[in-house]
Order: structure tokens, then sequence, then C-alpha cells
């Protein structure tokens, strides 16, 4: 089983990738795993932290070889709104959820949940169903996802001015949130 040695952004490399693995969100975000790929080949990701791996992006793997990442397609739905302030407030909604979403240019893509296609109708949301790949938004402060992270936590900044903030926070969530799926 080859290891991978490092991870390359789409965009940032060149030429055929000697395999593939096709992938979906939840599998895209791992610390350790072993990928089973396309071509047979069997590769061990095995990282100091999870990593979030996106479509496109190539696994170096010990040999100098390339892996390439495809994203599975999977059964979203494509949220668009009569103005850009629904389509915001919808956002709003969906962030207060922690509910990973895709940014697309005039519209907002999540996977489908019917509680959570309902909450967007009631907003004035128009929904159309789609299989495609998903690749949301990453976490706020860099972690590439949204979900399991602690909502009690202090951090300090010094933003340059010279003066250290302390930004701690808890919150409550809208029990309307919680669901089944």
């Amino acid at each position: 089983m080859m290891r991978v040695r490092e991870i390359l952004a789409a965009g940032t490399w060149e030429g055929a990738p000697a395999d593939s693995v096709v992938l979906d969100r939840e599998d895209r975000h791992r610390r350790r795993a072993v990928l089973d790929c396309a071509g047979g080949t069997n590769v061990l990701l095995d990282m100091p932290r999870a990593v979030h791996l996106h479509h496109g992006d190539a696994l170096v793997l010990e040999d100098g070889r390339l892996v390439a990442i495809l994203a599975a397609a999977e059964d979203l739905v494509e949220i668009e709104a009569a103005s850009a302030d629904d389509l915001l407030r919808i956002a709003w909604h969906l962030g207060n959820r922690h509910l990973p979403t895709q940014l697309v240019p005039g519209a907002l893509r999540i996977r489908h949940d019917h509680v959570i296609e309902d909450m967007i109708a009631r907003l004035g949301g128009r929904m159309t169903p789609l299989v495609a790949p998903f690749d949301p938004e990453g976490g706020a402060y860099g972690h590439g996802t949204v979900e399991g992270h602690d909502h009690a936590h202090s951090h300090d900044h010094d933003h340059s001015h010279g003066h250290a903030h302390d930004h701690a926070h808890a919150h409550d969530h809208d029990p309307s949130s919680l669901h089944d799926t």
C-alpha cells in the first residue's frame, strides 16, 4: 500500500494522474483513511490532522505518482430567491443551523433534506433538485468544516493596533433546527 506524501491543490499540478478516487463530502474530510482507487491502487492517507480534499486535488504518493481526487455526485438542492436580500436571509438560517452550504453564483447548494427544504420554502426560496459534486464552504476559522466545532471557546487576537481582544462566546441553537434526517 502506498502512502500519501503530499497533497496538491486543484489547479497547481499538471500531467495525467496514475489513478483517481471518487469520494463524497464526508470521505474527502479525513485525517487517516485507506483509499481504494478506481484503477486498483490502494493508498494510505495518514496526515497529522484532518484535511479537506477538494475535487481536482492530487495526492502525491511515496513513489511520486499522482492520484486525482474526484468529488462524488450527491443528491443536492440548489436554492435561489427573488432577491439578494432574500437569499442572504436563507443563508443566515442555514448558517444558524451549521448546515454545510456550497456557495455558487446567485445560489446556494445543500444536501437534500426535506425538513430544511420546508423551512427554505417558508422563507420564499425556490429549490431545484440536482445531482452534482458537493463542496461546501469551509468554516470561518479555517477548519474546512462547519460541523463538530466547540461553541464555548475563547481566543485572543492582537488586531495590529496593540489591543488584545477576548472573543469568548457561547450560544444556544434554535430548537427548531433539530431534526431527523
